[in-house]
């Protein structure tokens, strides 16, 4: 009887155990961000406008890709430092300024937030360019600029064009 009751408990764990693997081998969700929440602020329209208003007060940190700019748009002025390279990058980051930090959502911006805030800079909030824009502010867009062998090339060929 006892060998029963030790086989029905050790199948009891067996099948709780295996019930966690199930659930820990899930996928991970698709833009679901992993982590707490970021603490740093997210601003509002009106709240980044009226940074923006005192230029010389504050610093605009965008921390997407180039890609993304390019494809996306930005802010006509702002520093530009890929999240991965924060860090080793605070020293081109002036501490005398209020900082907003920029993303597209604003995700990776908080994140970035928090490591300036807890390196000692004065970080203002951060915004996601596309919020920004989806609440009616203008954001700039980036053309990608052409290499000169392009240029040349294309040159070359509208003077055929034209010779002809």
């Amino acid at each position: 009887m006892q060998s029963s009751t030790s086989l029905k408990a050790a199948l009891i764990v067996a099948l709780g155990l295996s019930g966690s693997l199930a659930i820990a081998q899930e996928p991970a969700k698709a833009g679901v961000a992993k982590g707490p929440e970021p603490k740093t602020h997210i601003l509002t329209r009106a709240e980044f406008d009226k940074l923006a208003a005192q230029p010389e007060r504050l610093l605009i940190l965008d921390v997407r890709q180039p890609d993304e700019v390019t494809a996306i748009g930005g802010f006509p002025v702002y520093l530009s430092v890929q999240i991965k390279d924060l860090e080793k990058s605070l020293a081109w980051i002036p501490k005398e300024r209020e900082v907003v930090v920029v993303s597209n959502h604003s995700a990776r911006a908080g994140k970035a937030g928090d490591l300036l805030t807890a390196k000692g800079f004065k970080v203002a909030g951060r915004i996601g360019v596309q919020n920004y824009e989806a609440e009616g502010g203008a954001i700039t867009k980036i053309a990608p600029k052409v290499p000169k062998v392009a240029e040349t090339e294309q040159a070359g060929a509208t003077a055929q064009a034209a010779a002809k």
